[in-house]
């Protein structure tokens, strides 16, 4: 429940402007808080701790887990999503869930799965009247799954200052078209019904960035908007994070000039360090595990803002 944490918003610009903006801080050492397969994660603070859910792993759907505090002793619990979606297929996965709370006290997931019989990822959404669930898919088709888009993955809540919701988003792009992008998407209060245009807030433009950025996550600092995004290919050493800035909820986002997180400036300490979420003054992340490519483990390093600026350790 990102945005019960964080005060979270969008950059509601149409094409956008990129230059220098401060480098981060040097990182400290980070913490494995789950040494198994737990990527993608999304953290939820409630009144007895904190709850993760990550992608599918093996034959469980939404992995869930808690912890009395953010740097745990964390342990896995179970599934968080009681049933298949009607819309997708049973095997195929369900990629980097994210969990918020609606007015009326209900939670919602937001959640990519593929759409059977074809297999383009799309996002569909899940309800309970707690927040480890179980949830119970909601409608018989996926909220968000825009023709041309070759997939749309990594959903994000959040509430703007104003209390308007919004869910950002990764298009896939294509290898013949454009680039990865992340969007934004304005939503009634019930966080499943679309209002207006998506707006694009960033684009994978960056040489570093292999024509990929996704998993967004947006913190509202004192005077400035912080996009936390992952880019490169996630099996790569070379995926990291990055971030972007804005002045106000209009942007234009800037593109720090070099990563939060990566393999090199983790001194090797996690290997390709991404798909992050800040809540609570911590920033939690995966990286594989064991030298291999078969397990992402769950990461968590403390982070404030200087002038706006994220500092890590």
């Amino acid at each position: 429940m990102r945005n019960k944490i964080r005060l979270l918003t969008v950059a509601a610009v149409g094409l956008l402007t990129f230059a220098t903006c401060p480098a981060a801080s040097a990182a400290g050492a980070p913490l494995l808080l789950l040494g198994q397969d737990f990527p993608d994660p999304d953290i939820v603070k409630v009144d007895t701790g904190y709850i993760a859910f990550s992608t599918s792993t093996g034959a469980v759907k939404v992995p869930l887990a808690v912890a009395p505090a953010p740097k745990g002793p964390w342990r896995v619990i179970g599934d968080a999503l009681a049933a298949v979606p009607k819309w997708a297929k049973p095997d195929s996965g369900f990629w980097a869930p994210d969990v918020t709370r609606l007015p009326d006290g209900t939670f919602l997931l937001y959640f990519s799965a593929a759409v059977a019989p074809g297999g383009e990822m799309c996002i569909g959404t899940a309800s309970a009247a707690k927040a480890e669930g179980p949830y119970t898919p909601v409608g018989d088709a996926p909220l968000v799954c825009v023709p041309g888009d070759s997939g749309d993955i990594d959903p994000q809540a959040f509430v703007d200052t104003d209390g308007t919701r919004y869910l950002l988003y990764k298009s896939d792009g294509a290898a013949t078209g454009p680039p990865a992008a992340i969007w934004s998407q304005k939503l009634l209060p019930d966080g499943r019904t679309p209002v207006g245009p998506r707006i694009e807030l960033l684009r994978a433009d960056l040489t570093s960035e292999k024509a990929i950025v996704e998993a967004p996550s947006v913190v509202k600092t004192l005077n400035r908007y912080v996009l936390f995004y992952s880019a490169d290919t996630f099996r790569s050493s070379g995926y990291h994070t990055g971030y972007a800035s804005a002045p106000a909820l209009n942007g234009p986002f800037v593109k720090a000039d070099t990563p939060l997180l990566s393999t090199d400036l983790l001194g090797g300490k996690v290997d390709g360090p991404g798909g992050a979420d800040v809540v609570d003054g911590h920033i939690f992340f995966h990286g594989w595990l064991g030298g291999g490519r078969t397990a992402r483990g769950m990461y968590e390093l403390p982070l404030s803002f200087l002038n706006d600026v994220p500092q890590l350790g």
